[in-house]
């Protein structure tokens, strides 16, 4: 493609977009689109198509790393860093939304909290979320990050942290990079485990909120916490 062909082009998608918006667009060409800045003079329709060939999708391609960029689809270090720059605007904008000490009094934005902490993470994160008596966030704690699959939550250093900032209640969150977010077995059984220590402590496990992507799991909407009653009686 000659350079002039190649700006005519560039200029005629640009239009499109003003003129059209987005909704007429597949999603070869949004990313395109999104990779003229970074890559001035080559054609970015066919590295569009040679990354959603590679990662399977527009979503997949917006949650790999640079790295993974670079090295499975040959893209240039300054349009890798491009696409792996989005992944913290979408956090950072997720998180400005929910305000510096937000009020977490529903699955709903225990989830989105979560999803602002956590979606695009290429490795597995742990946060503890803690919330005085009327659901507001004290602290948000990260306990650790392990690797592509694997993250330990330690029910010693979850009680430690949620006596230091004098939470009523708290929430457990991590991810799953690039799999899916309902729970493993392990899971399940660390989420229960750390439960019933907190509540020794008089202290309420309101949520655990798995994230992967752009979607997360929440414990508590599938009635996954057991509640005290159930073990009294």
């Amino acid at each position: 493609m000659s350079d002039g062909i190649h700006k005519g082009h560039r200029a005629r998608m640009r239009k499109r977009f003003l003129e059209e918006g987005t909704s007429s667009f597949a999603d070869h060409e949004l990313l395109e689109m999104y990779l003229y800045g970074a890559i001035p003079m080559k054609d970015t329709n066919k590295l569009a198509h040679i990354l959603l060939n590679e990662f399977g999708s527009l979503t997949e391609v917006l949650e790999a790393g640079a790295e993974d960029l670079m090295s499975r689809c040959g893209l240039c270090e300054a349009a890798a860093v491009q696409l792996a720059l989005q992944k913290e605007f979408r956090r950072r904008t997720a998180s400005a939304k929910l305000g510096e000490k937000p009020v977490i009094d529903s699955v709903q934005k225990a989830g989105e909290l979560a999803m602002s902490l956590l979606s695009g993470r290429n490795y597995e994160r742990n946060y503890l979320i803690c919330l005085d008596a009327k659901s507001r966030v004290r602290k948000i704690v990260c306990l650790g990050e392990g690797t592509v699959t694997e993250a330990a939550f330690y029910p010693r250093t979850i009680v430690e942290q949620a006596l230091k900032y004098q939470a009523t209640g708290v929430i457990l969150a991590h991810n799953h990079p690039g799999g899916a977010c309902r729970p493993s077995f392990s899971d399940v059984q660390n989420t229960e485990q750390i439960r019933k220590v907190l509540r020794m402590i008089g202290i309420a496990l309101f949520d655990h909120i798995i994230v992967s992507d752009e979607t997360f799991f929440s414990f508590a909407e599938r009635k996954m916490l057991s509640q005290p009653q159930e073990e009294e009686s």
